[in-house]
């Protein structure tokens, strides 16, 4: 069962004053007005020249229309799948739980898939339509354009249904439907600031769909209006007409839930499979029907005026309610809206050429109207809306009261029969309960913990520093604080605030930061729930808490990290690699005392690398106190669920006992797990961030990452994301064999590169006797630059190490070249290189791209990544 996330936390009114300012939501309203008119104007563009391609290749064969079908489907089924499985079905019960606060996903990434998708489903004849697709991408949109302009949570939900609202404007040509659609269905609530942003960018998004889309259906339907009559004898047929779509609509709704239910129980087909099936199925049955089955929108052109037979009517409703179900079942990125106001059209139709048999008084157009917003009025549930949108199409006011005594007869009959909207009952299919928003209902503040929203990349400061170093840190950062740590436990804390006091005392500038330290701390554990993080942080009115396990320190919070973490949970947001994917899963695990100052995180896939990979990992621990922490992962297919796949864990535990050993052998302790996951990424991004993992060690190719079920994506997720240290390996025989005797490290300037400097000490005792030689490329443009940091570097080796290190430099257009070159000529077994995270693995430092020098060298490369956040950290500058 899904859990909801939380009402928005209330915070001081500084932040309001910020994210609610006026000028700013207007702008901000405007824009997504704007950006949805276009999208909804380039998916109708898109379905109209991929449908219009399709009825031509139609005369070809009477294979043309299903082969058609098939291919689209499959294609649009394989986008969805493969990208964003939040854009499945018509986006309208995605959108309402990212505004109820359940995780469901909405940015650019869903909004472009969204927009593919329906244009190659639609396209390709599913009996689908685009309105809804319309809502999901003004509300991706307009979540997409929220992280881009980062406002409060609560803002930024209001954005996400002024998108909403926008795109379903844009699609039917109807403002006023837009702005009620937000209030009647999305949010359910009326402020100044919904119905302002409402109102501009559902206006906005109709005018920019009136000026640039399709006009042919909106023009006829204002044309027929002037054909529409109403008299009161006519009364018990609207009633009737009413009733019928309240029990054909909640039918319907009942058939696309076992649509759904079939597809995905009984069939057992991967979502392409299902739609393109679908699409088949459709085509083939298109081909079977009269011409004017092939394009829905002259279908509805149809219906709409009023003038086909009732035979051809009849035909269209069922054939359209059952293509719907099919269609719509398989997960195809489609709307409801279009195909209910289709078949109200029909119902509608049959119910006023009936009459007019009987009484000869009603015009059957005048039903086809009324039917359409009865008809949607049952599906959907929102009456009013319904009655607003086929208004505002015909602007006819002779047809508003039949259109509404039918549609809220309708409203009630469905409610009757079922409660609920189509798109509620949809989501409680999938543990999704929008009723079950009570006052028990556990808070965001109650579901999410400190290590949830924690930096995990703490920048302390060690209790020897002098206050001169402590005053200089501080100006270099926009910290307002630091912990202050020994040998990797928490014992005090330094702010702003202290160093003021601290100058009123005159202290020297020697004095150290131990004797003038805040002791004792007020902290709190991984666990604890954000509502007990607030209550500390007001009560003892602080802006940052340190999180420990035991003593030592995990992370630090900040009110920024807790503002950030709501906004996500408003959004829907979840970790890049993890959008579309379920949580990786634990089988089976080991764990060793908990007597390190940090975890090293090992990665193992290939056997065969696997025992280089700990030589170097024990080496790092032992000289770190490190815990080592071993995993080996199991990839499994995305429409299997981590967590009920039965999973062979035999060859995994086996590797993983390969880990114990080694730490015995060295006197390091050692955790061990296996995971079952969608992703590798995901898998150990989720253990770095549940185990406190402090540094990552992982194989590498050079150009991708070693082992089968690791591939090029995994290396750079985790880079990205990662908020450790990465050091990535690309090893060789000799340094598999031990034999690695002579090491070229590349230098420049930077924490990156110091940090490969400082981990030489511990990396080299796997290869006895070992030469180094520091390397400094520059270019010719730059002139010689001085040897004061290789001066440095090696002094601090020659300090630490019995080794022979030499230093040169060497000028050179091409410095990756230069360093393979070097590396060859002086016959060097293994390269370091030095990586920061904004430069990740191209352009490291002055061009150098560790990537070339892999590739390219036949030696062993040894890849320090920085992390962003640590390269501001720790005046821990190599002296």
């Amino acid at each position: 069962m899904a859990t909801p996330m939380p009402l928005p936390i209330s915070f001081p009114s500084k932040f309001s004053h910020l994210t609610h300012a006026k000028g700013f939501a207007i702008l901000e309203a405007c824009l997504i007005g704007l950006v949805s008119g276009l999208a909804a104007v380039l998916l109708q563009s898109g379905i109209g020249w991929f449908g219009g391609w399709r009825v031509q290749l139609g005369a070809l064969g009477v294979w043309s229309l299903p082969l058609i079908g098939l291919i689209g489907g499959i294609l649009s089924g394989w986008l969805v799948e493969r990208f964003a499985p939040e854009a499945n079905g018509s986006g309208v019960p995605q959108v309402k739980a990212a505004l109820a606060k359940f995780s469901i996903a909405l940015n650019g990434r869903v909004a472009l898939i969204k927009l593919l998708g329906s244009i190659t489903a639609l396209g390709s004849g599913l009996a689908l339509g685009r309105q809804g697709p319309t809502v999901q991408l003004g509300a991706a949109l307009a979540a997409q354009l929220s992280y881009w302009l980062p406002t409060a949570p609560d803002h930024r939900r209001q954005m996400i249904a002024a998108g909403a609202g926008a795109g379903l404007a844009a699609g039917f040509h109807a403002p006023i439907a837009g702005v009620l659609f937000i209030i009647e269905e999305l949010l359910h609530e009326v402020s100044g600031l919904t119905l302002g942003t409402a109102i501009l960018s559902s206006f906005i998004g109709a005018v920019i769909a009136q000026e640039f889309g399709d006009q042919s259906l909106f023009k006829l339907l204002g044309q027929v209006a002037a054909q529409t009559s109403f008299s009161i004898s006519e009364l018990p047929f609207y009633i009737g007409l009413g009733a019928l779509a309240g029990m054909l609509g909640a039918l319907f709704n009942r058939g696309l839930l076992q649509g759904v239910t079939l597809n995905e129980t009984w069939l057992k087909m991967a979502l392409p499979w299902r739609v393109g099936l679908a699409g088949c199925v459709s085509g083939l049955v298109i081909t079977l029907l009269p011409s004017i089955f092939e394009d829905n929108t002259g279908l509805r052109v149809l219906l709409a005026s009023g003038t086909a037979g009732w035979q051809l009517v009849a035909l269209a409703f069922i054939v359209q309610f059952c293509l719907t179900l099919i269609a719509y079942g398989s997960g195809a990125p489609g709307g409801l809206f279009a195909p209910s106001l289709v078949l109200g059209a029909a119902l509608g139709n049959l119910v006023g050429m009936l009459e007019n048999q009987w009484l000869g008084a009603g015009l059957p157009i005048t039903y086809a109207l009324v039917g359409m917003g009865a008809f949607f009025g049952a599906v959907s549930r929102v009456p009013v809306t319904g009655i607003v949108i086929i208004f505002e199409m015909t602007r006819d006011f002779d047809v508003v009261l039949p259109l509404m005594i039918s549609s809220v007869v309708a409203y009630f009959v469905a409610e009757r029969i079922s409660q609920g909207s189509v798109y509620d009952l949809l989501l409680q299919r999938q543990g999704i309960n929008l009723q079950e928003q009570t006052p028990t209902t556990q808070t965001m503040m109650d579901q999410l913990t400190a290590q949830d929203i924690m930096q995990r990349r703490v920048e302390t400061l060690p209790s020897y520093m002098p206050l001169r170093k402590v005053v200089q840190t501080f100006s270099r950062t926009h910290h307002r604080g630091f912990p202050i740590v020994e040998q990797g436990r928490l014992v005090g804390i330094v702010t702003q605030t202290d160093l003021t006091s601290f100058a009123k005392r005159h202290l020297s500038d020697q004095t150290l930061l131990r004797e003038v330290m805040t002791p004792h701390p007020l902290t709190v554990g991984p666990t604890a729930s954000l509502t007990e993080v607030l209550y500390v942080l007001n009560s003892s009115k602080i802006s940052r808490l340190p999180v420990t396990e035991g003593r030592k320190l995990v992370g630090i919070i900040t009110r920024a990290d807790i503002i950030r973490a709501e906004s996500d949970q408003v959004a829907g947001a979840v970790p890049q690699q993890g959008a579309t994917t379920m949580p990786s899963y634990g089988v089976y695990q080991t764990q060793g005392p908990a007597t390190g100052q940090g975890r090293l995180l090992v990665p193992l896939a290939n056997p065969a690398t696997a025992d280089n990979l700990l030589k170097l990992a024990m080496a790092i621990a032992r000289d770190r106190n490190y815990e080592v922490e071993g995993l080996q992962i199991i990839q499994l297919p995305r429409n299997q669920l981590p967590s009920e796949t039965p999973v062979r864990t035999q060859l995994s535990r086996r590797l993983l006992q390969r880990v114990i050993r080694y730490g015995k052998r060295h006197q390091v302790s050692v955790h061990s797990q296996v995971r079952v996951a969608h992703g590798v990424a995901q898998a150990i991004l989720e253990t770095e961030r549940l185990r406190h993992i402090d540094l990552i060690l992982m194989g590498w190719q050079g150009t991708s990452f070693s082992g089968g079920q690791l591939i090029t994506d995994t290396v750079g997720t985790v880079l990205r994301q990662a908020a450790s240290d990465v050091i990535l390996v690309k090893s060789s025989p000799c340094l598999a064999s031990g034999a690695a005797r002579r090491w070229l490290v590349a230098v420049s300037d930077g924490p990156h590169v110091q940090q490969a400097i400082q981990l030489l000490p511990a990396i080299t005792q796997i290869s006895p006797n070992a030469e180094i030689q520091l390397c400094q490329v520059f270019l010719p443009r730059q002139g010689i630059p001085s040897t004061t940091l290789l001066n440095r570097y090696a002094d601090f080796l020659n300090h630490r190490l019995s080794a022979l290190v030499k230093a040169t430099q060497i000028c050179s257009h091409n410095i990756a070249q230069a360093v393979v070159d070097l590396a060859s000529k002086e016959r060097c077994d293994v390269i370091v290189v030095g990586a920061s995270r904004t430069a990740s693995l191209r352009q490291v430092f002055t061009g150098t791209t560790p990537e070339a020098i892999a590739h390219n060298s036949d030696c062993a490369v040894i890849v320090v990544h920085r992390a962003a956040t640590a390269e501001a950290a720790n005046p821990t500058e190599i002296s």
